[in-house]
């Protein structure tokens, strides 16, 4: 009898025909791409953003959660609403309006983070090939969410005072002359990420303008408003209009981001459609987190929390500026945060920041290359320095080690025709281009 040869897989991923059009343009994380590396203890990572929350008082969460647990466990460990408990979206009310913002907690759903909120606004409004505009450069999540659902990202140029209005509009313009639909302006008006730029008051209010103007939404993701550095809180764009904003807000960075709790608020129309959206998604978002948090922000002086860790950073982003003003070569220029976690780092013409990766490990320090913040292969010679989780300390010595590689590359380069040494500079804000 002939037995017929076992079927010999050849493939790769077996699984390759089936899967849906939306996966081929997903892609890993470039900062989780280099976990691997910068978890290494002998490395300095300025390359995670991370916060560091090791000042929380972990004692009295403790206590707070058994108690919780004791008087409420049948309840707070159960299925529950999906737009969020409504005690904890009270209080978020109660913390939005440090920025200016008056809601109701009817106005708000509760998410796992604000990055599943954005993934929810995202699957909300936009169609494969519709055009989702963002500030340049721009968050790695945001930008890995849109290409999940086969959006076309239509950078938009900034300079020091954040997004330029007459590029919104240029780009906005084009993108519907081409037969585009814009569904909406995605922005992190306060200290960007990654390149900790803050969107002046007058921009704000320019935008919002133009915005009104074009009928585009705005999505405002504000992770990082209450972490100012130099100034109090400023106007969330959210707080100039409510029916043109559609702001995510998280406590990742101001409690832990652990729980994953984050919101959006949105208008009372759009709010019924992301219910069903979060219904459809995970039924409910995590209940026993909402209760952690909302007991701590009862119980616990939250505000003052927040001013500790302001004071932290400032310490730490003021580490890492005087380790750059010491260390790097002439030709780098970099941006001065005012809150926030990072620092946007621009290298000497003829520079690429994923080609010099490898010789700042060797060096003992990571950073993330700048391409990983557009979605058109710019920023070749951009790269994100994050200053919130190392100690002071650990900072200034990866700034010195980061120093030593961009100084041994430049040399060996300089050497070889390759590159010219430039006049220092200190500060350059992301490319201006429309």
């Amino acid at each position: 009898m002939n037995i017929p040869e076992k079927r010999v897989e050849t493939r790769i991923d077996p699984y390759v025909d089936v899967y849906a059009d939306r996966t081929k343009g997903l892609k890993a994380s470039a900062v989780r791409a280099l976990f691997a590396v910068a978890n290494r203890p002998e490395i300095v990572s300025l390359a995670g953003g991370m916060p560091n929350i090791t000042d929380l008082p972990l004692d009295v969460i403790g206590n707070a959660i058994g108690d919780l647990i004791k008087a409420r466990g049948p309840q707070i460990m159960n299925y529950g609403g999906a737009q969020g408990e409504e005690r904890i979206r009270e209080q978020i009310c109660e913390v939005m309006s440090l920025e200016g913002i008056e809601a109701s907690p009817d106005d708000l759903v509760i998410s796992c983070g604000s990055q599943q909120g954005l993934d929810l606004v995202t699957r909300t409004f936009v169609d494969p090939g519709d055009v989702v505009l963002a500030e340049a450069p721009s968050y790695v999540g945001a930008l890995g969410t849109f290409t999940s659902y086969q959006a076309q990202v239509v950078h938009v140029a900034m300079d020091e005072d954040g997004i330029i209005p007459e590029a919104f509009r240029a780009a906005t313009v084009a993108a519907r002359a081409a037969g585009k639909q814009v569904k909406f302006l995605y922005t992190i008006p306060n200290f960007n990420n990654p390149s900790g730029i803050l969107l002046s008051v007058e921009r704000r209010r320019e935008l919002l303008a133009a915005a009104k103007e074009l009928d585009v939404i705005i999505v405002e993701d504000n992770p990082y408003g209450l972490l100012g550095i130099d100034q109090p809180p400023q106007p969330a764009i959210r707080s100039m209009d409510a029916d043109q904003v559609i702001y995510l807000g998280s406590f990742s960075k101001t409690f832990a981001p652990g729980f994953r709790v984050g919101w959006v608020l949105a208008p009372p129309a759009v709010v019924k459609k992301l219910i069903l959206a979060q219904e459809s998604a995970t039924l409910c978002p995590p209940v026993f987190s909402q209760f952690a948090i909302s007991e701590y922000l009862a119980t616990w002086d939250w505000k003052s929390q927040i001013e500790d860790f302001r004071s932290m950073y400032r310490e730490r982003r003021d580490s890492m500026l005087r380790g750059l003003d010491d260390h790097m070569p002439p030709g780098a220029t970099w941006t001065h945060p005012k809150g926030g976690f990072f620092v946007w780092l621009t290298l000497p013409e003829g520079f690429d920041s994923d080609q010099l990766s490898a010789r700042a490990t060797s060096h003992r320090v990571a950073y993330v290359p700048g391409t990983a913040f557009y979605a058109d292969g710019l920023g070749s010679r951009n790269m994100r320095l994050s200053y919130c989780f190392p100690t002071p300390e650990r900072i200034y010595e990866g700034t010195r080690r980061l120093g030593e590689a961009i100084t041994e590359e430049m040399e060996l380069r300089t050497t070889f025709g390759l590159v010219t040494p430039h006049s220092p500079g200190r500060v350059q804000p992301p490319e201006v281009r429309s």
